[in-house]
């Protein structure tokens, strides 16, 4: 009998086995993964990045957990010797139309409790010497490391403090019976008093299980890259961002460096035709169906419209993305730029067509179901963590 079992063994999953176990050092707590290792998708597929909280609507859980939890892990590399910068990033507006935007941006960033700067073009350019704009701003709290990295330390210290990590063990069915839930995966039976789902992408899926209704459904979008070639590396010194356009839910393709030092160009979005579909190849019908048939889903497509083709145009013509890149910095051609992993957003959907902007906790009788967190979810992963842990004490948990 576990106290606490968690499904899902990303680094929200981990976080917060982390968080639990700090919480209630008695507690036996598990952590289920139907892959056969951690941090398989939207962590291993992360572009790196630290987010200073900008975007987010002020007082919004993202707002908080974000910019909270870009302090907390810095504090985290640095006591555990992972390899991190905090290298700031600017965002910049290349057409007029886009000052007012850039203005709004500034203000909010403010309003977030976020150090940030207005730069001249001029001054960009002493920061990114190859940006062409018209003016930008500096984030001084963006910063990249491999989550990847961190969630295997996250996985590490929940071992070492006696939790336990199943891989290869997928939750099927969930049944309670009283104060207990019966996990039913493919490995066997797992029995708890409470369970934790932060299962990303099918985390919808994993509610329903538990009859839990998130009032929304995952929508998958994949977001591909293209990296620049070695030799063209030094046109981008750290992290630059476009203007991101108030009608559309994405941020638009940026240039972001790595933490081992190459740069990465995207993303864009386009629609997965499958949960885990890292590939234009990638099909599942029953994935590609509950897509198609959710009413949602229609309503979205029918306001973006424009933007989506757009979108779908760049992920089929190289051109088209090369150009997308040259609004931020016209040197950029298509022969320096190479394919590379693309990631696939695990997006929450309401019925009305509008995307569930904010993380979403839904509470149940003995569980606690994480149905939207996207990014910034991997900066605010400690901060998640921490919440969960307090959402049990409102569930009266005595581990």
């Amino acid at each position: 009998m576990y106290d606490i079992a968690i499904i899902g063994g990303g680094i929200v999953g981990l976080s917060t086995a982390m968080a639990v176990g700090d919480r209630y050092p008695d507690a036996r707590i598990t952590v289920l993964e139907k892959e056969n290792c951690l941090a398989h998708h939207q962590t291993g597929n992360n572009s790196g990045v630290i987010h200073s909280g900008i975007y987010y609507k002020p007082g919004s859980f993202k707002a908080k957990f974000c910019r909270a939890g870009a302090d907390s892990m810095v504090q985290f590399c640095q006591q555990h010797d992972i390899n991190f910068e905090v290298c700031g990033k600017i965002v910049v507006a290349t057409e007029p139309e886009e000052l007012p935007l850039l203005e709004n941006l500034y203000q909010r960033g403010l309003d977030n409790g976020i150090k940030v700067a207005k730069l001249t073009a001029e001054e960009v350019r002493e920061i990114e010497p190859y940006v062409n704009c018209l003016a930008g701003i500096k984030v001084f709290s963006t910063g990249i490391v491999d989550y990847k990295q961190v969630a295997q330390k996250y996985a590490e210290l929940v071992r070492l403090r006696g939790g336990e990590i199943h891989l290869k063990t997928k939750v099927e069915r969930i049944v309670t019976r009283g104060d207990v839930q019966i996990l039913e995966t493919n490995n066997g039976n797992f029995a708890t008093r409470w369970t934790i789902n932060c299962a990303g992408l099918h985390s919808d899926r994993v509610a329903k299980l538990d009859g839990v209704d998130p009032q929304s459904q995952i929508v998958p979008f994949r977001g591909e890259y293209y990296e620049l070639k070695p030799e063209k590396r030094y046109l981008v010194k750290n992290l630059i961002y476009p203007v991101p356009n108030p009608n559309f839910p994405f941020l638009g393709v940026h240039f972001t460096r790595a933490i081992d030092g190459s740069v990465h160009a995207g993303p864009n979005a386009v629609l997965s035709l499958k949960r885990e579909g890292y590939r234009k190849s990638d099909f599942d019908l029953k994935d590609f169906v509950e897509v198609m048939t959710y009413p949602g889903f229609w309503k979205l497509a029918a306001k973006h419209a424009d933007e989506g083709i757009q979108e779908i145009i760049r992920s089929f013509s190289k051109a088209a993305f090369t150009r997308s890149l040259q609004r931020l910095i016209p040197e950029v051609r298509s022969e320096d730029l190479m394919p590379t992993h693309a990631g696939v957003r695990a997006q929450a959907l309401a019925p009305e067509g509008k995307l569930v902007e904010d993380f979403l906790i839904v509470k149940n009788q003995r569980s606690v179901h994480i149905c939207n967190a996207p990014s910034p979810a991997a900066t605010s992963s400690l901060e998640i963590g921490k919440a969960i842990a307090n959402q049990l004490l409102t569930l009266k948990f005595s581990g």
